[in-house]
């Protein structure tokens, strides 16, 4: 085999793991972006709730935060997705490793789309 048919199946290789890497995070993220959108939805109507009951502003903070429990545990929920299972940086993990990989490639001529796929940049003229 020569040099230039390895380099070939080397890449190749390598672009089905990117892709294969890639479709297993966008899963993921799809699952992480579900949830956090029904939490912070749910999180958000028992806020308006809770702001719009006439007695908030007349009772104290725990009292009031007792009346609205579905505020209170979604708002717990909510902080505990953030805090505990960082789940902002699943959200974003794939652009983040898409962008590395990018900036790695550049130094080889090449890039990649959102799915990995390898793009190879024409070849500079020398001079």
């Amino acid at each position: 085999m020569s040099m230039e048919q390895t380099a070939c199946e080397d890449l190749k290789a390598f672009e089905r793991r990117l892709q294969e890497m890639m479709n297993c995070m966008k899963l993921q993220t799809k699952r992480y972006r579900l949830v956090l959108a029904v939490i912070t939805a749910f999180t958000a109507f028992g806020a308006f709730q809770w702001l719009t009951d006439p007695l908030t502003s007349r009772i104290s903070l725990f009292q009031s935060l007792f009346n609205h429990p579905f505020f209170t545990i979604n708002a717990f929920i909510l902080i505990l997705l953030f805090a505990l299972t960082g789940i902002h940086k699943r959200v974003i993990a794939p652009q983040v490793i898409m962008s590395r990989v990018r900036q790695v490639l550049s130094d080889f001529n090449m890039t990649c789309d959102d799915n990995g796929r390898l793009i190879l940049k024409p070849r500079p003229k020398p001079r």
